[in-house]
């Protein structure tokens, strides 16, 4: 199945949406380091920087945040092994997202590009 250069922008919006929300989700409510929610939350604003780019499609906010998504990625590898169920499944969660929007990121701009030339 081929997807249009729309088709997947939106799967990289979704996924970047998704990776803010499990990345607020897991630190305040599912399952944060100390009961009550933790600072680390604010490892999500980084994520909110780029947004705006990201849902214009915008080519450059693209290329660094396929750079930035890397960091998330490997936090969620390194909190697979967490002692805790609910972290794990979190961070199972956050390296899919994480995955799939970079996935999704470099086929995007390989498409721009095409368009381009």
């Amino acid at each position: 199945m081929k997807l249009n250069r729309q088709q997947i922008l939106l799967v990289a919006i979704t996924a970047w949406v998704g990776l803010i929300i499990i990345s607020l989700g897991w630190e305040l409510w599912w399952a944060p380091l100390r009961s009550g929610g933790s600072w680390l939350a604010l490892k999500a604003l980084p994520l909110c920087l780029p947004l705006a780019g990201i849902l214009k499609g915008k080519i450059y906010t693209y290329q660094y945040a396929s750079m930035l998504v890397l960091f998330y990625a490997a936090e969620a590898v390194m909190r697979l092994f967490d002692a805790t169920a609910a972290s794990r499944w979190c961070a199972a969660a956050a390296l899919l997202c994480a995955v799939v929007f970079f996935v999704a990121d470099l086929r995007y701009l390989q498409l721009a590009r095409r368009e381009a030339a």
